[in-house]
């Protein structure tokens, strides 16, 4: 059993690549049972979500990353100056995503909520089982 104080920055980092690679798996189910349903339209609008959910839990890994890389001494960290430029091009690119992919495609915009949700779904996952860990 772990106690919290005993979270390491590789807790952390497996937890969110764990996230990531499930997002991963259960895009790759939902979206052709969507092109199935209710066409290509909508799983595009799927894999749209999906991928920002992804690249904002990428992100926020890289951001975490360099902070923690501060906070501890001795190691060389990255320049925090071009994590958070990443980030905010990250931002804005998302938005230039969104209004595109609304403008231009026809779909279920619930595909495109439940892309977006699924970061937040698989990082909960992520997060119970560490949780988890904690307790057993």
């Amino acid at each position: 059993m772990k106690a919290f104080e005993q979270l390491s920055d590789a807790d952390f980092k497996r937890t969110i690549l764990n996230a990531l690679r499930l997002l991963g798996i259960l895009t790759a189910i939902a979206a052709p049972l969507l092109y199935w349903k209710l066409g290509w339209k909508s799983a595009v609008l799927l894999l749209v979500g999906a991928v920002i959910s992804g690249s904002g839990l990428w992100e926020w890994l890289r951001l975490m990353t360099a902070v923690m890389a501060r906070m501890d001494a001795g190691a060389v960290a990255k320049p925090l100056g071009m994590v958070l430029l990443g980030f905010f091009l990250r931002l804005g690119l998302t938005v230039v995503l969104l209004y595109v992919s609304l403008k231009f495609l026809d779909g279920s915009v619930y595909a495109l909520a439940a892309g977006l949700g699924l970061g937040v779904f698989c990082l909960t996952v992520e997060g119970v089982r560490l949780m988890k860990a904690w307790t057993v």
